[in-house]
């Protein structure tokens, strides 16, 4: 009885090594590929549990994070002015093709610190290119944005051939040697100046045009209300005419009444007024005979 206990704990635990090495499990942030005595049967890009054959069979993972390459000391690169610039960058990858970044990089006993070399040289070869095409103002503010852009397609070219992908280029710093860094600030202030110069021209003249164009309008506007203003009092003075002689072929002598006493008023007007006619001049007429006329008298 003993016996058979000894024989079935020993069947029960080579069962459990057996289950213990078929099966494994691929991380969220990992790929597989399970390789049959050195040959690659299959990749898993799904994260999960999963059975292999014992033995036979043999599973190996790959990180498929985005890393990072940062150069631990900044490059020099020769700009189309024949002078150094100190450019500090990194680079952000990652593998995106595992069978293929296997049979390129590992497979032939590289690993991640080979596919980030590969990439720098890559990257410092078109850097080196680009940066010596253009000036020290260029790949300082000019430029900075296009080079980074060349640089990350150049990059990723490359880059499909050993099954990974770049996210990013990016420069940190770009330094300058110190004979170099005056000169570039002064015509970088010159650049500014030239702009700002040519934006406050470009106001004036437009400053200008308006205030034309207002004067312009004011005249026409200040033209045409005079012109209706006069036209209005043209137009009031000729009713006035036509209800005067209305008035005076109705009643003469009331009307040559009111006018004289319109001139009486417009005569005496002020206390010390002092007037030399004779007393029997028509402008009197009214002053006499209970205001009846010159020839009532």
């Amino acid at each position: 009885m003993r016996k058979n206990l000894t024989i079935l704990l020993y069947v029960l635990a080579v069962l459990i090594l057996f289950a213990y090495s078929s099966m494994f499990i691929v991380d969220q942030t990992q790929n597989a590929i399970i390789f049959r005595l050195g040959e690659v049967m299959s990749v898993i890009k799904q994260p999960g549990l999963y059975v292999k054959v014992p033995l036979l069979d043999n599973v190996r993972f790959f990180d498929v994070r985005v890393l990072t390459i940062d150069t631990p000391e900044p490059q020099l690169f020769l700009t189309s002015e024949k002078k150094n610039v100190q450019v500090d960058l990194f680079v952000k990858w990652r593998i995106s093709d595992v069978r293929q970044y296997y049979a390129s990089i590992v497979g032939g006993g590289g690993g991640e610190s080979q596919a980030a070399t590969r990439l720098l040289q890559t990257i410092n070869e078109g850097l080196r290119a680009e940066f010596g095409r253009r000036t020290v103002h260029d790949v300082v503010s000019g430029e900075r944005d296009k080079i980074m852009d060349l640089m990350r397609a150049k990059a990723n070219e490359d880059a499909g051939k050993i099954g990974i992908v770049v996210l990013d280029v990016r420069i940190k710093r770009v330094d300058l040697p110190e004979g170099v860094t005056e000169s570039v600030y002064q015509r970088m202030i010159a650049e500014r100046t030239r702009v700002a110069n040519e934006l406050r021209s470009t106001g004036s003249a437009d400053s200008e045009k308006l205030r034309a164009e207002a004067d312009k309008q004011k005249a026409v506007i200040l033209a045409e209300a005079f012109h209706q203003a006069q036209r209005m009092k043209g137009e009031g003075d000729a009713k006035a005419s036509a209800i005067y002689a209305k008035s005076y072929e109705k009643s003469p002598e009331f009307y040559s009444f009111y006018r004289s006493l319109q001139a009486y008023k417009a005569g005496f007007k002020g206390k010390s007024d002092m007037m030399v006619l004779d007393p029997n001049s028509e402008f009197f007429k009214y002053f006499k005979s209970g205001g009846r006329g010159a020839n009532d008298r």
